[in-house]
């Protein structure tokens, strides 16, 4: 029979995974409290949760939900990394900390709709940022954009050049006294 407070613990699992995009399943053991609380603190810098769960009510709050294929990775220690912003950011963080902490094992993880391996988590870590992303695609349509605009200006910018060196070219030879045009001395 259910307890009142294991529901309630149901309850508040279930809210903290409704309309997520990120959830990855880790192992912690061999963890200090210290090394948890750091990666609680990188974590929260870009707006993800990490909480230790009871596999059993995890299993419950995720019953009948898309999370539920995550189900046969909940056992040992496991911890919940929570989020509904930017994956990418997540990744790159829970993986820069594995990589320091070796204790820590990713073990999969549920990203904007699709279920990913560990394998998957670390190449989705290895990519650019969304803000790096669309950067680069503006400096992809920049590129040609500015040389169409390059090669539409051409024609004025020559008909400018050739007009002014005219103009030039006329001012010398009313300075020398010649009415043609010609900047050659007439005198022969």
């Amino acid at each position: 029979m259910p307890t009142q407070e294991k529901a309630a613990a149901v309850e508040d699992l279930k809210e903290r995974l409704n309309g997520v995009k990120t959830v990855l399943l880790t192992e912690y053991r061999g963890l200090t409290v210290q090394q948890l609380s750091e990666l609680r603190k990188q974590l929260r810098a870009v707006s993800a949760q990490y909480k230790v769960v009871k596999n059993r009510l995890a299993k419950i709050a995720i019953s009948s939900s898309e999370l539920e294929a995550l189900s046969p990775q909940l056992t040992g220690p496991v911890g919940l990394i929570v989020s509904r912003e930017d994956p990418v950011a997540v990744a790159k963080t829970v993986s820069t900390f594995a990589r320091t902490n070796q204790a820590l094992t990713i073990k999969g993880g549920y990203v904007e709709g699709r279920m990913i391996a560990p394998e998957g988590l670390k190449a989705l870590a290895d990519l650019p940022s969304k803000e790096a992303l669309r950067s680069q695609l503006v400096g992809a349509l920049q590129g040609p954009l500015a040389q169409l605009v390059g090669l539409l200006q051409a024609p004025q910018r020559e008909l400018a050049f050739v007009l002014a060196e005219r103009g030039r070219s006329a001012g010398a030879a009313e300075a020398t006294g010649d009415t043609t045009g010609n900047t050659e001395n007439s005198t022969s």
